[in-house]
């Protein structure tokens, strides 16, 4: 594992393109604390209380003493706790570093559907074309218009729980790109440069169009202005035999790291390369696809943007590695696909909300009266070789695609509304939902990683909360026991959702274990040691074998995300709670003969309605 030491601020495996202090282009930093290195006793304490539900007894026995060696006072722990203080003292953040090379730069998965998660916004009113590109243009100036106002420091600091969240992460939305290598990523961002770029790529039937979006005296294109150079692209653009060279970004990571150097090496592939990785965001404008039934669509919708459709459909119109994606179909589907080692969802879902907001107003500027340069169309130069690469690429992506199960749906039973009435936490009581809902697909619960963010934090990114807890087994067991009374029950689900918010708010105030543990490994293997016992055991492994992925985004609209499972048999499960329903996506893998994304949909619907009539016998 290569773990490189960098400037305070940024990300390992971090690339800058200025020396532009990170505080002078920060006109909005908030002032949060440092994130803490929980105390070891404690994080040990919790990890073996979450494996409690997941082991038998004897195993669970084992896993204590090797926990209780690695954690006894002089011992290798505490040494390792003495590196993460220590380190904690001299880093802006101790674990993030950490963590974006770990989890992301040397993630080796395809990034479509492994990685980058995309959100499906409802459907806009329009079909056809014309109103594909009038929208797009929109959608072009609300993005820059948010950029405008974060740049300028017009972008309010946002709260939880009455905490001040950090900021830092904005700014690295655009003009940034993930960077294959053979054997770890690094990550570009260009915005810091003295003169930023001010160009977006956009991309139709496959190809790539450099737009410049800022007229020679600096202001913004307006509206007319973008729509006018939208209509000149599309006129470029028809269909032709051109090869889909974004296909080659979906490739496993190694292998596209190596096709990178190959196609690099040419000067016109370069110039055209950079200036896709250079521009401020994609814009993808999707062809149409095949008519589905309106019971499909939703998850249908999700996916297209989530990975284009496959090698006939719009997955060429796709820079897998570009940090922010948006896509405009011809029938009304948009969304966003984001790049996760410099974004996260809830500063993707304010930048939505502001895109969102901006739609609904007319357009404030008029067009100045000069004459605009025509779009530049990328073109590469393809050989043997590049040819070879491309065909691969394609194979294996629809072999990914056609793996996937993707089940979206919108339940209107209730939403957060029901569980607040009830002084229960929304988020808690869906995570609790959940776990019955697994337990009565599979009659066994399993290792559950629930993500919660760590921006209160300067420099957090985020947390894994564990599940299910010993109360969340008891409830589980106890729900569908006739012998069991109601009222009994509905004490073990509070209490369940009890534990999960204490979980979670542990989490939020930076006492996570998850992080630390990942720490403790990563300290061990820094300081030349190896890896300690307690994480080669069998537990932690099984721990770590994360069958239920969760994430909840709210918004302000009745978007959802979707993302793949961390694991072949798994799922990965996402929601948008609103005040009277609830937005899910439901994601596994064909391969996996016993997961089936619609039957945990249809069990997860039935269990909802059921812990509704367990709250409100009367409704």
């Amino acid at each position: 594992m290569i773990l490189r030491r960098i400037h305070a601020g940024a990300c390992s495996g971090w690339r800058s393109r200025s020396r532009v202090s990170w505080k002078q282009r920060l006109p909005f930093s908030s002032s949060v604390p440092s994130q803490p290195v929980p105390p070891l006793a404690q994080t040990l304490q919790e990890y073996l209380r979450a494996l409690e539900p997941l082991l038998p007894a004897e195993e669970l026995d084992h896993t204590r003493r090797m926990v209780q060696e690695f954690g006894r006072p002089g011992g290798l722990g505490a040494r390792l706790q003495q590196g993460l203080e220590k380190r904690a003292r001299h880093a802006r953040n101790w674990i993030t570093p950490w963590w974006v090379q770990w989890a992301y730069l040397e993630g080796r998965q395809p990034l479509p559907v492994h990685s980058s998660p995309a959100i499906s916004l409802p459907r806009r009113d329009y079909n056809g074309w014309r109103n594909q590109l009038v929208f797009a243009a929109k959608l072009i100036a609300a993005v820059l218009d948010f950029k405008a106002k974060m740049s300028s420091g017009q972008l309010p600091v946002e709260y939880m729980r009455g905490r001040p969240l950090c900021m830092e992460l904005y700014p690295l939305l655009f003009s940034s790109c993930r960077i294959p290598g053979p054997k770890h990523d690094s990550i570009a961002h260009y915005g810091r440069a003295r003169r930023s770029p001010t160009h977006i790529t956009v991309v139709r039937n496959y190809q790539f169009f450099q737009l410049e979006v800022y007229n020679s005296d600096g202001s913004r294109m307006t509206e007319s202005q973008i729509h006018g150079q939208l209509l000149r692209i599309r006129a470029q653009s028809w269909k032709t035999d051109k090869e889909p060279m974004g296909i080659l970004t979906s490739e496993h990571r190694h292998t596209w790291g190596q096709a990178y150097e190959r196609l690099m090496r040419d000067k016109l592939n370069k110039e055209s390369v950079q200036l896709i990785e250079t521009g401020i965001f994609s814009l993808c404008l999707d062809s149409p696809v095949m008519r589905i039934s309106d019971e499909k669509y939703a998850s249908r919708k999700a996916a297209q943007i989530l990975h284009g459709g496959g090698t006939f459909s719009n997955s060429g119109n796709r820079w897998f590695d570009k940090t922010l994606q948006f896509v405009v179909g011809e029938d009304g589907s948009w969304g966003l696909l984001y790049e996760q080692a410099t974004a996260e969802g809830p500063p993707i879902a304010t930048l939505l909300d502001h895109i969102l907001d901006y739609c609904e107003k007319p357009d404030p500027k008029r067009a100045p009266l000069v004459p605009l340069p025509t779009p530049k169309k990328l073109y590469f130069h393809i050989d043997r070789e590049i040819k070879r690469d491309i065909e691969h690429a394609k194979q294996n992506l629809d072999i990914l695609i056609n793996d996937l199960d993707v089940n979206v749906f919108n339940f209107k039973g209730f939403g957060k509304e029901l569980p607040k009435r009830h002084e229960l936490s929304p988020h808690s009581f869906i995570q609790v939902a959940l776990e019955l809902a697994y337990y009565r697909v599979h009659n066994e619960l399993c290792p559950s990683c629930d993500i919660v963010s760590q921006r209160m934090f300067r420099g957090g990114r985020t947390e894994y909360v564990r599940s299910p807890t010993s109360r969340t087994f008891q409830f589980v067991l106890a729900f569908d026991d006739p012998s069991v009374g109601r009222e009994a029950k509905l004490q073990l689900f509070r209490e369940a959702v009890d534990a999960h918010a204490a979980l979670t708010d542990r989490a939020f105030k930076g006492h996570g274990i998850e992080r630390h543990l990942l720490g403790l490994k990563l300290q061990a293997i820094e300081d030349g040691l190896s890896i300690p016992k307690v994480f080669m055991d069998t537990a932690y492994g099984l721990a770590t074998h994360w069958k239920l992925r969760t994430g909840q985004v709210p918004a302000n609209t009745d978007s959802v995300m979707c993302f793949g499972p961390l694991v072949p048999d798994g799922y990965a499960v996402c929601y948008n709670p609103q005040a009277d329903h609830v937005h899910f996506s439901i994601i596994a893998f064909n391969c996996c003969e016993e997961t089936h994304a619609e039957t945990l949909a249809v069990t997860l619907r039935d269990t909802l309605c059921q812990l509704q009539q367990l709250l409100q016998p009367t409704a």
